[in-house]
C-alpha cells in the first residue's frame, strides 16, 4: 500500500509539474515578462515548495539541522540538473544559448548562499521578536535580487516571445487558472509522496541513514527535475534554466522564512556549522555552472560537455564527502 501511494503520488506530481511548465510558458508570452523571469520567480517558487514544506515539518519536529540541510542540499541537486539538461539536450547546446541571460540570477544565488554560510559561522545573535535579523536580511536581499533581475535588460522578452502567437495558445486567464491548479495539486500531493517515501525508508531499515535522507531529498526535488526538463522540451529554454538558478535563490530566502516558524529563537543560530560545507558545495557548483556556461568552451567526451561532467563528478563526490563527514543533507 505504501509503495502504491508513492507511485501514484509521484505520477500525479510528474503531470502537475509538466502543466506548470506549459502554463508558465503561456504566462511568460502573454504578460511579456519573459521566460527567464517567470522561471526565476514563479516556477522556482512553486517547484521549491516541497523543500519548504519538508523544512517546516522538520522545524515542527525539532530538527533544525535537517531543515537547513534540506534547503542547502537542494542547491547542489539543482546544479546537478544543469548537467542533466546538457545530456537531454546535447544536440542544440541548450545552456550555451542562454548563458549570459542567467549570469545575474546565478551570481545572486552564489551571493545569497555565501551570505547564509557567513551568518551561520558568525552567529550574530540579534533578534526582532523571535526572528533573527540575519534571516530578515536574507529575505530583503532576495526581494532586492528579484527586482534587479526584473529590471535587467537581459531579462527582457526575446524576439521569439514578441512575435506572432502560435495558433491554439491558451488565453492568459486559462493559463493563470491552470498554473494555479497545478500549483495547488503540487502543494497537496507532495507531502503525501514525502510521507510515503519516509515510511518506505523506515520499512526497509534506511530511515535514519544517509540513503534514507537522500531518498527524501530526491523526492522533494522531483518537481524541479520534471518541470525543468518539461520546460526545455516545450522550447522554454530560459524558463528551464531560470527555474534552477531561481530555485537556489528561493531556497536561501526560504531559510530566512523558516525563522518565522522556529519559535524557540533565531533559526540560523541553532544550525550546526557542519552544514556550512553543504552550502559551500552548492555555491561552488553554482559557480562551476556559471563559469562553464559563460566560457562557451566546446569540449566534449562523447555526448557530455566537460563542464557538465565536472558538475556530475563534484555532486557525487560532494555527497560522498558529506556522508563521510556525517553532515549529509
Amino acid at each position: 500500500m505504501v509503495w502504491l501511494q508513492f507511485l501514484v503520488t509521484s505520477a500525479i506530481i510528474v503531470y502537475a509539474a509538466t502543466q506548470l511548465a506549459k502554463f508558465g510558458d503561456v504566462i511568460a508570452i502573454r504578460t511579456r515578462l519573459g521566460g527567464m523571469f517567470i522561471g526565476t520567480l514563479l516556477l522556482a517558487g512553486v517547484t521549491s515548495l516541497p523543500e519548504v514544506l519538508t523544512t517546516i515539518s522538520a522545524i515542527f519536529q525539532g530538527a533544525p539541522d535537517l531543515a537547513a540541510g534540506n534547503l542547502l542540499g537542494s542547491n547542489m541537486f539543482n546544479m546537478f540538473l544543469l548537467a542533466i539538461l546538457d545530456i537531454v539536450h546535447y544536440k542544440h547546446r541548450l545552456l550555451r544559448k542562454a548563458a549570459f541571460k542567467h549570469a545575474l540570477s546565478g551570481s545572486l544565488a552564489m551571493f545569497l548562499i555565501g551570505l547564509v554560510a557567513f551568518f551561520i559561522l558568525a552567529d550574530i545573535d540579534v533578534q526582532i521578536g523571535w526572528v533573527g535579523v540575519d534571516s530578515l536580511i536574507l529575505l530583503l536581499v532576495y526581494v532586492a535580487g528579484i527586482r534587479l533581475i526584473q529590471r535587467n535588460p537581459m531579462s527582457a522578452v526575446s524576439p521569439a516571445e514578441e512575435g506572432e502567437l502560435p495558433p491554439g495558445i491558451p488565453s492568459l486567464r486559462r493559463a493563470l487558472i491552470g498554473f494555479g491548479l497545478a500549483s495547488a495539486v503540487l502543494i497537496v500531493v507532495t507531502p503525501l509522496m514525502v510521507s510515503s517515501s519516509v515510511r518506505i525508508a523506515e520499512i526497509t531499515g534506511l530511515g535514519t541513514t544517509f540513503i534514507g535522507t537522500a531518498l527524501v531529498a530526491l523526492v522533494t526535488s522531483l518537481p524541479e527535475l520534471v518541470t525543468t526538463i518539461a520546460a526545455a522540451k516545450f522550447g522554454a529554454d530560459d524558463m528551464a534554466i531560470g527555474n534552477l538558478f531561481g530555485s537556489n535563490l528561493f531556497n536561501m530566502a526560504a531559510l530566512g522564512l523558516t525563522d518565522f516558524f522556529y519559535l524557540q529563537g533565531r533559526f540560523l543560530g541553532v544550525v550546526s556549522p557542519a552544514f556550512v560545507l553543504v552550502g559551500l558545495l552548492g555555491m561552488l557548483m553554482t559557480g562551476m555552472g556559471l563559469i562553464g556556461n559563460l566560457a562557451r568552451l566546446d569540449r566534449r567526451l562523447g555526448f557530455l560537455e566537460i563542464d557538465a561532467l565536472l558538475l556530475i563528478l563534484v555532486y557525487f563526490g560532494g555527497m560522498w564527502f558529506l556522508y563521510l563527514r556525517g553532515a549529509a543533507p
